[in-house]
Parts: structure tokens; sequence; C-alpha cells
């Protein structure tokens, strides 16, 4: 039934910032006929249409029209479909539908989801149909959570093959990043603000590093809330805006791989700011940077096409291994990471599903667990991401 169905992908949101983004990836790596069969969705045809013209696209691209306060629309959508794209956010306030609908239908999903709450709470009402109809639900397909994800994936399968142990110690440091905010992400860290205002389990919810791995609490994690020097790096460190999501998905990924790095692994995520004096006062600067909160850019907006394609990321995985030495590995992406490089990550995820339909049983998954050396070869092939050890 699965694999008769009229679609391999939709992409859910396709007017949207984002959703474009996508849309106009797909269209140029798989164009119209060939390997992959996709649609564009959204709530207004005549947006469609506009948005199909104005990027190129053929208008053999099929449109279908689903809007989330219809639920009987999204039922339609994801019969229709193997896999679906969604970057239709906040989650929290728009998604919870769609997840349940492909956990009922069978129908593989991705979706750009930084919202940890949300996530635990699909995981517990969804995570058993999933499991039933064969749906492989896999959030956090974007710079949140894919080049950190993978990046401890990447440096332990070189651990484990070097020295025949996972590191129980892995330092997660962003060496390099230029971006700029879109109005959806902004809109979403809000989202979860007002939800923890009224709701304050969410709080330690956000809080918890193992609130994405239900039944395990593993060892006492580095909190990375404050600027500190790293004497592994000879260098002080700042904390890092999302690592509060991706140290979360990272101790889920773990778990779903059957505790591959090991029941006690610790692992922290924070900003390079620089050795000395300097390092310091900067370190200290981002830790007390509000801007995001106050940030005015309105959902819809982002960067132009210039910034993303200058843009760029390098981030660096520290790994102690069992026999006392260091192993370094490096990410790279080169795009900005949010969205240039974001919309080739979630639509490479969402074609790696579709191709290695035996990647994964049916569940609620994290990428690494869900799809590991298949995606990682799919990003670096596709999408401008690199995986490498470096030396010391």
């Amino acid at each position: 039934m699965h694999d008769a169905r009229e679609l391999g992908i939709i992409v859910y949101g396709a007017t949207g910032y984002t959703g474009k983004l996508v849309a106009e990836y797909l269209n140029n790596q798989y164009g119209v006929g060939g390997a992959v069969r996709w649609a564009m969705a959204g709530r207004s045809e005549d947006k469609l249409a506009a948005v199909r013209d104005e990027l190129g696209i053929a208008s053999d691209i099929p449109l279908v029209v689903a809007d989330a306060s219809d639920p009987a629309s999204i039922r339609d959508m994801v019969q229709r479909a193997r896999v679906i794209i969604t970057t239709v956010g906040p989650y929290q306030l728009y998604g919870s539908d769609l997840v349940a609908a492909c956990a009922a239908a069978g129908t593989d999903y991705v979706d750009l989801c930084g919202e940890p709450s949300w996530m635990q709470q699909m995981i517990e009402a969804h995570g058993e149909a999933a499991g039933n109809s064969g749906a492989r639900i896999v959030f956090s397909c974007g710079f949140d959570s894919i080049p950190f994800d993978l990046g401890v994936f990447f440096l332990q399968q070189q651990a484990i093959e070097r020295t025949g142990a996972p590191c129980q110690r892995v330092r997660g440091r962003v060496r390099g990043m230029k971006g700029v905010w879109s109005g959806g992400t902004l809109a979403s860290f809000r989202a979860t603000m007002a939800a923890a205002k009224k709701d304050p389990s969410i709080i330690a919810s956000l809080t918890n590093p193992f609130a994405l791995t239900p039944g395990f609490t593993g060892p006492e994690q580095p909190s990375g809330m404050k600027p500190l020097y790293d004497d592994v790096l000879e260098s002080w460190v700042a904390p890092f805006m999302m690592a509060t999501i991706n140290t979360k998905n990272i101790h889920r990924s773990n778990l779903l791989l059957n505790h591959l790095y090991g029941e006690d692994f610790v692992y922290d995520e924070m900003l390079v700011t620089g050795p000395g004096d300097k390092g310091e006062a900067t370190a200290r600067a981002v830790a007390a940077d509000k801007s995001m909160a106050e940030d005015p850019t309105a959902p819809g907006e982002g960067p132009t096409r210039e910034q993303r394609e200058t843009g760029f990321y390098d981030l660096l995985f520290v790994g102690h291994t069992a026999e006392g030495g260091i192993l370094r590995a490096v990410v790279k992406g080169d795009m900005d990471p949010g969205y240039g490089s974001t919309s080739k990550m979630i639509a490479e995820s969402a074609v790696c599903l579709l191709k290695n339909p035996e990647a994964a049983s049916g569940g609620i998954w994290t990428p690494a667990p869900a799809l590991g050396s298949l995606l990682i070869d799919r990003l670096q092939r596709n999408a401008g991401l690199t995986f490498e050890l470096e030396q010391d």
C-alpha cells in the first residue's frame, strides 16, 4: 500500500519562507519525472501556483490543498504520499494533527522542530501508533539537530573503529557560524516561552537533558548555561542558543541506538569565543545577549539569497577515547545554517527515508538512529556538508 501511493514526497508549507527553499531545492536537485515524485502543499491553491511559477517549477508538480485548521484535509494529504516534509511551525501550534495522521496512516514524516516539550508530548501520544503502522517520524531534520546529532554519531563510529569503544565524554563546540534569524524561528521560540509561562512542567522539560529519553536518566550533564574556560580547547566558550534542543536529541539518539555511546555518556554544546581576556569578554557578552527575544522579524521573513549563500558553519566535536586520547571530528556546511543549509538537509532526509524503507522501523526517531551513515553520505554528495576527522 505504501509503495502504491501517488506521491513520494509532499512539501507541506511550500508557500512559507523555508518551505519555498525546500521546494526550490527539490526542483533543482530532482526536477520533474525523475526518481522522486514530489508535490507542494499549503492552505491556498492560488498561492501554491504563484510560488510554483515564481520558482520556475514545472506545472507538472502537483499542488495539494491542506490546512492545519482542517484535520480532514491533513488526513487526506498524508494518504497520498510516502513522506511528508513539514515546515509549518510553530509545531506546538500547527503540527499535532499532522503527526497523529502520519502515525495512523503509516506515512513517514520529517520536520524542523526545535520545540522539545512538544516533541515529548508527541512521543508519548503517538510513538506506539507509529510503531504499529510503520510510520517513521523523524524530528529536528534541520540545523537543529542534524549536524550535531550526526556529528556525534560520526565521531563515535570513528572512535569505535579505531579503539573498539565509544567516547564517554564528547564536547560539541561551535567554532564559526554566519547566518540570520527568520520570523518562523522566532515564532517557535516565543510560542515555547509562552507555553512555559502557562505550564511550569514545560520549564522542567526544557532544562532536563533527558526529557526525550523516557525511562532513562543518565549521569549529571554540564549545564552549558554559563561562560567558562575550556581546558581542552584552551579557549573561552559561551552558552549556545540551540544546545537546549540538540543535547536532548543526542541523548535520545543514544537511547535509540541501544546506548551505543554508553549509559554513562556525557555531552555538552557551547560556542567558542577565543582565548584570553578578549575571549572571556566575548563569552560574557554572548551569555548576556537577549536579542533573540527582542527581534522584530515577522513570520515569512528571513535572510536574502546573498545572505544564505555567504553563510556557513564550522562545528567541532572533541571526544575522549577509552585509551585516554582525544579524537576530533569536524562538520561544516556551505550555506547559512538556518535556511540555506537547513532546506537541503530536510529535503535530503525525506529522500533518504523514501529511498531506504529498510533503514528504520516505525516509531518516533532522531536523525542519527533513523538514517545514520546513509544520510551522512547523501548530505556530503548533495547538500554541501562535510564530515571529517581533524588532526590535533
